[in-house]
């Protein structure tokens, strides 16, 4: 049996999209102490960066400013949105002139990091969301808050994604698209066994126990079915983040404070707990989870139910053409228990507080998570844009299925824990869950222990 890979938060190892975002390997979460206190030390805002001059003091017409720009390099649909908009604005402001440099997706956190440090950034940076906090705990972020009031139209945008880019009352990056994740279902399973189907209704999902008790009854180990994949398996911190921490929030527990200082509180809440021993119980007591599946087990009929992403939908169109949406499968908003809740966020644009621009950076960032790029870049590359006015003219992201994942993020996202020690969290709760699940470790000894490591990271953390 080959073991279940977990797809990372922005589903770079699934097809290169981007979502939330995060680093496929554990040791890409590894931020060190030092490297913070780098950043420390080279990240203060005195006026340097890449662009060129703005003109002299004697009133002569500016000469044209350059700015640079860093992006980790997608698959061929984002490149090819991102150079259209690059060129469209360059044409349009004949006195700015934008430089992109497309970086290889498992370079891109170290060089740019690396560049921050040396006190060289990019005026433009392309930043995942759960990171978003330690490059503005650095100080290497600038604040972008009275840019949005001025023309950002921020009604535009859900409050819970602004929250997602807002780190101690200030907004540092400008969101352009979101991704999400639902229940995916195997109709013809459901039909064969009577069992209701779910309502497709984006504000109506079942429950856990309605999952639960329809697992059971489709779950059939012998015959090579289980029941249900919760949450993508088991692989890395970032899939983690991204697929399990809505089933804590979905029973009314936390992860950390909102002000992403420490887990006291709100990881050993009952409700955190109880998700937890939920979680552990479909592998453990009522074995309808496995932590082994066959490659594609949802496609090939081995797996009745999976929590999975809007992404999968091309996917499954693909290369398993004979397994149809609306004949052999059909998705249904994400279980909740308490409460409905989905994990946002994704890569968006930052500004350096080094750019010696940042007007100039801000209107290239506007222009392109702006509602016209916005409409660009998601006509191109399909994603689902962050803003409310952009996914309204696209009839697709009004209708079924992927109305789902629109009205979810718009009603029910929330932010991963806005934290500088996001890395060194996220592995402590994934680890914790690994324990809980796999070894049998005792929920309350596994959550203290969580909490001792997440507090630690947050006080060893050098203060700007």
């Amino acid at each position: 049996m080959a073991k279940r890979v977990c797809y990372d938060c922005n589903v770079r190892a699934f097809n290169n999209r981007k979502g939330r975002t995060v680093l496929k390997k554990k040791t890409k979460w590894a931020i060190s102490t030092l490297l913070i206190a780098g950043l420390l030390a080279g990240c203060g805002n005195n006026g340097g960066g890449n662009s060129s001059a703005e003109g002299d003091s004697s009133g002569t017409k500016s000469e044209k400013v350059t700015l640079t720009f860093w992006r980790n390099s997608g698959n061929d649909a984002e490149n090819s949105a991102y150079d259209k908009l690059v060129a469209s604005f360059n044409e349009s402001h004949p006195d700015i002139k934008v430089e992109m440099s497309p970086i290889p997706y498992a370079d891109y956190d170290t060089k740019l990091r690396t560049s921050i440090a040396s006190g060289n950034p990019p005026d433009i940076m392309a930043i995942d969301a759960p990171n978003m906090a330690s490059y503005a705990q650095a100080g290497a972020l600038q604040p972008l808050t009275e840019y949005f009031k001025k023309d950002g139209n921020l009604e535009d945008i859900p409050e819970s994604t602004i929250k997602t880019y807002t780190y101690k009352n200030e907004i540092y990056m400008a969101p352009l698209t979101e991704s999400s994740i639902a229940l995916f279902y195997n109709k013809k399973m459901f039909e064969a066994k009577g069992i209701p189907l779910p309502s497709k209704n984006p504000d109506e999902p079942i429950t856990w126990d309605q999952v639960l008790e329809a697992a059971q009854k489709l779950n059939d180990p012998a015959g090579g079915v289980y029941g249900i994949d919760p949450a993508q398996g088991f692989g890395n911190a970032g899939g983690t983040a991204y697929f399990k921490y809505p089933i804590i929030w979905q029973f009314g527990g936390d992860i950390m404070s909102p002000d992403g200082t420490t887990s006291k509180g709100y990881l050993d809440k009952p409700e955190t707990k109880k998700a937890l021993q939920f979680f552990s119980d479909l592998y453990n007591k009522s074995k309808v989870s496995s932590l082994e599946y066959p490659p594609d087990p949802f496609p090939n009929n081995q797996l009745a139910m999976t929590i999975d992403g809007s992404w999968s939908l091309g996917n499954y169109a693909e290369k398993f053409p004979n397994f149809k949406l609306g004949v052999d499968y059909d998705i249904a908003p994400l279980p909740k228990e308490t409460q409905q809740a989905v994990a946002n966020g994704s890569w968006s644009l930052a500004v350096s507080a080094k750019s010696k621009n940042p007007e100039a950076a801000w209107q290239f960032v506007n222009y392109v998570t702006g509602a016209e790029g916005s409409k660009t870049y998601c006509s191109i590359t399909k994603d689902i844009p962050a803003r409310y006015s952009v996914a309204k003219q696209f009839p697709e992201l009004n209708e079924y299925p992927k109305n789902i994942f629109v009205v979810q993020n718009q009603k029910y996202g929330r932010p991963r824990p806005i934290t500088p020690i996001f890395p060194q969290m996220s592995e402590a709760v994934n680890k914790m869950i690994e324990e809980v699940t796999i070894s049998g470790r005792n929920v309350d000894a596994a959550v203290a222990d969580a909490i001792t490591k997440i507090d630690k990271a947050y006080a060893d953390l050098p203060q700007k």
